[in-house]
């Protein structure tokens, strides 16, 4: 099965550009290749297997942007001299033929969180390009991450599968914090979670999933005992983290999010190179302690916010440790950087 990781671009009048690409405009773009490649490997072997026609054709979608998206930022990044970034091929399908590891259903929570993830990421990369073309790349790119996520949104709604966060009161007047006890966390009586923070640990819930289901469908399928380790452990912290947060929203009566690992299939073919699902599982870990640091920014229980704290701290480690097997494995591409003056000296 041939993966086709270029197609045609958009018809688009030149915008001429005589400034050069920043390394903020550098850094968006290599790291959506890399992103990108990814997902194309991901959605194809997802649409061999996927049955339900909604589905399809929202995974259809998404190739199709994914695939547009790679020939534009092969086009930037050539045309300013930058060596195109290897990221992921079709070596990176083993099998095209293997099963499916997820349901159908499972595939839609995906692409959603992945949304989540993409409507973040492409307002950070408008908000620190400087260049028109740039800015107006990924305004269009945003533009269609958002028209993907709210298809996605309405086939989760219309099949019952959309978890929504905790309703609160509504006959509340307006009023004002005016006793420090506001704060309280590790002394005095608590007061309940208020809707920042029901939303902050809601969604981190979510995002903590998904990470939790991939690691266990990913550590059924690798071939190196030493990344299946390292999947298992990831199972075993978020799990534990999961936990953590859903007890938080259980002391103020308030429901979780939905749990999807019964949706992981008991296939143990690999679909996907290990150095595909370790990259793919590493990403996400490392994107959640930023996701964290925004819990606790906006905590105004002291206790949530030293939770919070904690949580960023094992899931750093675990990152730096995906790291490191990365590296050790050289499967770890490095992304342009600065010029090395030290290493320029030495050689002369």
């Amino acid at each position: 099965m041939t993966i086709h990781l270029e197609t045609k671009l958009r018809t688009e009048p030149p915008i001429e550009n005589s400034a050069r690409l920043t390394s903020a405009e550098v850094a968006n773009l290599w790291t959506q290749y890399t992103n990108d490649t990814l997902a194309i490997c991901f959605i194809t072997h997802s649409l061999a297997n996927a049955k339900d026609q909604e589905v399809r054709a929202i995974l259809e979608f998404a190739l199709e942007l994914s695939r547009t998206h790679v020939g534009k930022v092969k086009e930037f990044l050539s045309r300013e001299g930058y060596a195109v970034p290897k990221g992921f091929t079709e070596e990176d399908i083993i099998n095209a033929s293997a099963p499916a590891l997820f349901s159908d259903d499972f595939l839609l929570n995906y692409f959603y969180v992945m949304g989540l993830l993409g409507l973040t990421s492409y307002a950070g990369a408008l908000s620190t390009s400087a260049r028109r073309d740039q800015r107006e790349y990924f305004t269009l790119c945003q533009a269609e991450t958002a028209e993907l996520f709210n298809r996605i949104v309405d086939a989760l709604v219309g099949k019952g599968l959309y978890v929504r966060p905790a309703i609160l009161h509504a006959a509340q007047p307006v009023d004002f914090v005016e006793k420090q006890s506001y704060l309280n966390g590790w002394f005095g009586k608590e007061r309940p979670l208020n809707a920042i923070e029901v939303s902050s640990v809601f969604y981190n819930m979510v995002k903590i999933e998904l990470k939790t289901v991939l690691e266990m469908a990913f550590s059924q399928v690798v071939q190196s005992d030493e990344v299946r380790n390292y999947m298992q452990r990831g199972v075993k912290l978020c799990q534990e983290q999961f936990m953590a947060l859903e007890k938080r929203l259980a002391e103020d009566d308030l429901p979780p999010p939905r749990k999807w690992e019964s949706e992981v299939t008991s296939s143990t073919t690999p679909p996907f190179s290990d150095k595909l699902m370790l990259f793919h599982v590493v990403t996400l870990i490392s994107a959640s302690a930023a996701f964290y640091g925004a819990g606790l920014s906006v905590s105004q229980r002291r206790d949530i916010a030293v939770q919070y704290a904690k949580l960023i701290a094992e899931m750093g480690l675990l990152a730096e440790d995906g790291v490191n097997l990365l590296i050790r494995m050289g499967w770890m591409e490095q992304p342009p950087g600065a010029i090395d003056r030290d290493a320029l000296l030495e050689k002369k």
